[in-house]
């Protein structure tokens, strides 16, 4: 099979991955500040290397500042309704995930907070200046917005949004499911002030992990409260981080594969990996726009995208080309709204979506050819399944 479905998860997985979370099962076992035997105590050993390996990848400078959560939805929920109280005001664009939208219109509609929605262009870009309009005119508590879309691949660049944003006093909270991984993140040089991530995608871990950093000095309400093998002597939670907000036993067997994950980007480099899926992509944009009836949308230059590729062939339903992908072509992609209906009522798919194609480190420029011949072919037949 051909897998060009990386946006939803990365696959395959680097074999050291897969060894690592082995070696925890088969060897290792325990479970992180809940004792002080060896095999407990390596198991904290591992879950802070994979902290310090992602304050690394990002550059934090104090890796206590990321909470380790089950998905990068949960690390949004986290932030998101930690840190709003009742009277907020909150930015968001019109090309957001429904793991950012749907928190949001539940405060909105709860009365809980005020939200506006900064309108992408028909790319799916965010120009900067549009953040400015509003917060010039409101208070606003929080801007929220994805690094990548999930639908377009259209990168917002954080540096001029954050800064912008600083101006005015405001916080900022980065969806990075999308880049984590694929595309340079710095923490410092960006000013960011929470950044969520995923763990299943481009950093290569399995599913089942995430993260989010909270830059010092900002405070959020913990989801749930619970055991966190600290302070185990007060019935309240602890004050300490990561502690306040990750109670309950970690996913270790997850964390030591994302650990290897992270490591795995690190080694290779983020910029040249990225490198290399900007050159697949830019090949499939290139000779895609040539095969008839087929419309791409988001950044016709790859440059400022990462690697997803939407599209459409005219007289197909997105589910049929996949189908027919995957039937005849063996060649996995998604079909759909991707979770993202905002992001379709504003480049014109709504509600029929797209057919996305998401390339990762381990596709090669044979496998894309072999994607445009098989969209040639079906863009020559006539929607018949």
């Amino acid at each position: 099979m051909i897998y060009f479905d990386n946006a939803a998860t990365s696959f395959p997985k680097p074999k050291a991955v897969i060894e690592a979370m082995e070696n925890y099962f088969f060897n290792m076992g325990g479970t992180t500040g809940r004792s002080g035997h060896k095999m407990a105590l390596e198991a904290s050993e591992l879950v802070f290397n994979t902290r310090e390996s992602l304050a690394q990848l990002f550059n934090i400078k104090d890796s206590a500042r990321i909470v380790f959560t089950k998905n990068v939805t949960e690390s949004l929920n986290m932030a998101i309704n930690g840190f709003l109280i009742k009277g907020d005001r909150v930015i968001t664009t019109s090309v957001e995930h429904n793991s950012v939208m749907r928190p949001l219109r539940y405060l909105e509609q709860a009365g809980k907070i005020k939200l506006y929605v900064v309108q992408a262009n028909q790319a799916g870009m965010v120009d900067p200046a549009s953040f400015e309009d509003i917060l010039k005119k409101e208070s606003i508590k929080l801007v929220v917005f994805s690094h990548a879309s999930n639908v377009t691949g259209a990168v917002n660049p954080i540096g001029p949004i954050t800064q912008i944003v600083k101006s005015y006093g405001s916080n900022t909270l980065i969806d990075a499911a999308q880049t984590a991984g694929a595309y340079p993140v710095d923490v410092e040089a960006d000013g960011v002030d929470m950044l969520a991530f995923t763990g299943h995608k481009a950093l290569l871990g399995p599913q089942g992990t995430g993260g989010l950093y909270i830059r010092e000095g900002i405070e959020i309400e913990p989801l749930m409260r619970g055991g966190t093998g600290s302070n185990s002597e007060r019935e309240f939670q602890p004050e300490l981080m990561p502690d306040r907000l990750e109670s309950g036993t970690l996913n270790v067997i997850g964390l030591a594969g994302l650990g290897a994950g992270v490591k795995y980007v690190l080694e290779h480099g983020v910029v040249n990996l990225r490198q290399k899926e900007m050159a697949l992509t830019e090949s499939f944009i290139r000779n895609a726009a040539k095969i008839p009836d087929v419309r791409l949308y988001g950044p016709k230059d790859a440059n400022n995208r990462v690697s997803v590729v939407s599209l459409n062939i005219s007289g197909y339903d997105p589910a049929e080309i996949a189908y027919i992908l995957d039937r005849d072509f063996d060649i996995a992609c998604r079909p759909g709204l991707h979770c993202a209906p905002s992001t379709h009522k504003t480049i014109g798919t709504f509600p029929q979506g797209t057919v996305r194609f998401a390339f990762g480190p381990f596709n090669n420029i044979e496998e894309i050819h072999t994607g445009l011949t098989a969209l040639s072919h079906i863009s020559q037949k006539e929607g018949d399944v």
